[in-house]
């Protein structure tokens, strides 16, 4: 498969950058990861995942975890944790149907960034979530494509600390403070019910967008 679709080209042509960007897929673009893409990957302990929809509608989120968030099984697959969210399955849902992934592994503080594209696929039953205590479910890819991109752009930010909501070796994390919000207790899944309860109780999403505006999710 061109790593290239007929849209880049035409650009690359209309700007002049076609041998450019031929002279690039040459150089970085590889089909495995080496040594250095999988120590940058290794050392991270967050990255952005997008996928698509069959429908070719894109999203983009943010996954946050320990050092090593996402395991280089070998240097063709990696994999990655499904932790407790929202309940939306955007990501899991668009991998389970179109299996389309991009990753993009970013150090703000060099900075320096690595970009994957890869096929995925969930696993209920993994013998890694034994080494993400909380995970629900194991995201393994195949990387189609690696490669390290120009870190020119990258705002330079100085890391504070991980998330408090970073599952423990026991699997626990803090109660969120958006499960409280009074409106969607009813829809809350069977382990959160009654859990608000426990935590300083509801709140009204006016409470929590002040909580959140404050840096208190």
């Amino acid at each position: 498969m061109a790593f290239y679709t007929e849209a880049q080209r035409n650009l690359q042509d209309e700007f002049g950058s076609r041998p450019l960007a031929d002279t690039l897929e040459f150089a970085i673009v590889g089909t495995e990861l080496d040594d250095r893409h999988r120590e940058f990957i290794a050392s991270r302990d967050f990255f952005f995942l997008s996928t698509v929809t069959a429908a070719g509608e894109p999203t983009v989120s943010y996954k946050g975890g320990g050092v090593g968030t996402v395991t280089v099984v070998d240097n063709t697959t990696l994999a990655f944790p499904a932790y407790d969210g929202n309940g939306m399955m955007l990501s899991l849902g668009n991998i389970d149907e179109t299996g389309k992934i991009g990753l993009l592994f970013i150090d703000f503080e060099t900075p320096n960034r690595v970009r994957v594209q890869a096929t995925a696929s969930l696993h209920r039953d993994d013998a890694l979530l034994a080494s993400y205590p909380g995970a629900t479910m194991i995201v393994r890819a195949t990387v189609d494509q690696v490669f390290v991109n120009c870190a020119r752009y990258i705002h330079p930010h100085q890391r504070v600390s991980s998330s408090d909501y970073v599952p423990n070796a026991d699997g626990e994390q803090p109660f969120p403070a958006w499960k409280r919000i009074d409106a969607i207790q009813p829809a809350l899944p069977t382990k959160d019910q009654g859990k608000a309860d426990l935590h300083g109780g509801t709140i009204t999403a006016d409470e929590y967008a002040a909580k959140l505006e404050a840096g208190d999710s």
